[in-house]
């Protein structure tokens, strides 16, 4: 579960489908943060692509 943003633009991004960030990220960003929402212990983030390191 997500309980709070470091960045306003993510948060932003989380909470409204919209940012400054460039539009060509939106859609990975998302799916991390998803992801990020969805977990419930670190390893849970050892998906393809996500780069997980223990």
């Amino acid at each position: 579960m997500i309980k709070t943003f470091a960045n306003k633009q993510l948060k932003a991004l989380w909470e409204t489908g919209k940012s400054k960030i460039d539009a060509r990220f939106h859609a990975r960003i998302l799916r991390r943060l998803d992801a990020l929402d969805a977990a419930t212990a670190p390893e849970d983030m050892n998906l393809p692509g996500f780069d997980y390191h223990a």
